[in-house]
């Protein structure tokens, strides 16, 4: 049977609580029941409610201070309090606490349905709107998606036509091409985009438990399994399940997700009652699925169940032109520090450069973050030489090598120019840039080719950023 609403009765009196838990039954509504205060705080810690039916006494404590408690789980909850001994003193703390309504017993069971049903219905408006605030308030697109290069770009125009579907996605791409990031502009861009985004690594988790990590599980449904525990397609109710690394799902495990897909539907291990959620799947890979279903490791309904759409992302190989514009990136989002009470500010030598375009990078974008991080780290300076990326490769082996000391005068005018970059709130590389090599035709006293030694550039490429600046009268 599917649920519309899931209902907790927090009543001490059994017989009550079997009438009006029975009557909700058969209107659809998925109802738990307890008759304590503790009862009640542990089914609300296991499950997230619709609605509540809370008594105003009950046998360990008042009914007005278990509401408080449930509303601090739960926010969004309603709860309508019930109570054989109601005043209007109590019905104005329970609505100055958030009840939304206050009968009492004992009450019309049709009243109560009703009452009942605009509660849920308040909650789902809440829920509404406080997504849509998210949205609306959200300062930025929550998604950097760097690049230039027309695959990127064709890419990222497909991506936003498919988000507007509500079809599942297979991302295809090597391993660090930047598939998750697409995923999370499928989901972002999607009208799903108030709701969860839910992302799970297939291949991380043993196959024992994968199952429970997808559906949740009950309590004592398995050994170790001490208490119920609400599994991510669950939470991800309403948003988008993301799959990753779907290739190396267990087979056990593919039959039961087709099934979620093609219904919807799913069972909790170790529970007969079947739930029912709105999840958009999408589902990413680096594997050769053809080939996965040739060896009968991955099965072919599943395949044309997610393959409904398909992205492919390019490898960065393929899109060399955004390599230096990636490099940027994560040189301008580092938080490495030399210690000196600056954050510092990296360039990479001409010579990086020509290196880094040159590299067929198999780890991809990862691959590239890591490379910058690690010249960010092992550079003596602010910039960052073909030995500080690899070490092993080029150290002692090319003319570009650690700073002298003249190099280290030349560092401390740039450290000058940056704290006085910072104060007066310019912090863009293009300025420091800019201020670095002024700096630099300063200290060695206009000369431009010691100059153009000294930064690791070409005398020529050095002659066009002065004219660039359109100050060349500044160092003669």
């Amino acid at each position: 049977m599917i649920y519309k609403h899931r209902i907790l009765i927090l009543d001490d009196e059994a017989e009550l609580r079997s009438v009006i838990s029975k009557r909700l039954r058969r209107k659809g509504y998925e109802v738990f029941e307890t008759g304590t205060i503790q009862g009640g705080l542990d089914l609300c810690k296991e499950n997230l409610f619709d609605g509540v039916l809370l008594d105003l006494k009950l046998p360990d404590g008042n009914g007005l201070d278990l509401l408080e408690q449930i509303k601090v789980q739960q926010p969004d909850v309603q709860i309508i309090m019930l109570t054989g001994h109601g005043t209007i003193e109590s019905a104005i703390e329970a609505m100055k606490l958030g009840a939304f309504d206050y009968l009492t017993k004992p009450c019309n069971l049709a009243e109560l349905e009703i009452s009942l049903q605009k509660a849920c219905d308040q909650r789902k408006l809440l829920v509404e709107n406080k997504g849509l605030r998210e949205v609306l308030n959200r300062q930025a697109p929550g998604i950097e998606i760097i690049g230039e290069s027309p695959l990127i770009q064709d890419l990222l125009a497909i991506t936003r036509k498919v988000a507007q579907s509500d079809e599942s996605v297979l991302i295809r791409g090597e391993s660090g091409s930047g598939k998750e990031l697409i995923a999370r502009a499928v989901h972002l861009w999607s009208n799903r985009a108030d709701h969860a985004f839910i992302p799970i690594n297939c291949g991380a988790i043993p196959e024992t438990l994968i199952e429970s990590e997808l559906f949740g599980h009950e309590k004592g449904a398995f050994t170790g399994a001490g208490s119920k525990k609400i599994g991510l397609v669950e939470m991800a109710d309403q948003g988008t399940l993301f799959l990753d690394e779907i290739g190396e799902m267990p087979l056990s495990i593919q039959v039961k997700l087709l099934r979620f897909l093609e219904t919807g539907e799913f069972r909790r291990v170790g529970d007969n009652r079947l739930r029912q959620v709105d999840v958009r799947i999408v589902a990413a890979t680096n594997r050769d699925l053809q080939n996965e279903m040739n060896l009968e490791r991955f099965r072919q309904d599943l395949f044309y169940r997610l393959n409904a759409i398909s992205l492919d992302v390019p490898t960065l190989r393929q899109r060399k032109s955004d390599i230096l514009l990636l490099a940027d990136y994560f040189l301008k989002t580092s938080t490495v520090s030399p210690g000196d009470g600056f954050e510092a500010v990296y360039v990479l030598s001409e010579k990086s450069k020509e290196i880094l375009l040159d590299y067929d990078f198999p780890g991809n974008i990862r691959e590239l973050a890591h490379l910058i991080k690690r010249g960010q780290i092992l550079a003596s300076g602010s910039v960052i030489y073909p030995q500080d990326i690899w070490p092993e490769k080029y150290k002692g082996t090319l003319q570009e090598r650690a700073p002298s000391e003249q190099e280290k005068v030349c560092e401390s005018e740039f450290v000058q120019c940056l704290s006085q970059i910072q104060k007066q709130g310019y912090p863009m590389l293009e300025e420091v840039e800019r201020l670095y090599i002024l700096s630099t035709l300063k200290l060695v006293e206009g000369n431009r080719a010691q100059a153009a030694k000294l930064l690791g550039i070409s005398v020529r490429n050095l002659y066009r950023k002065i004219e660039s600046y359109g100050n060349d009268d500044i160092v003669q």
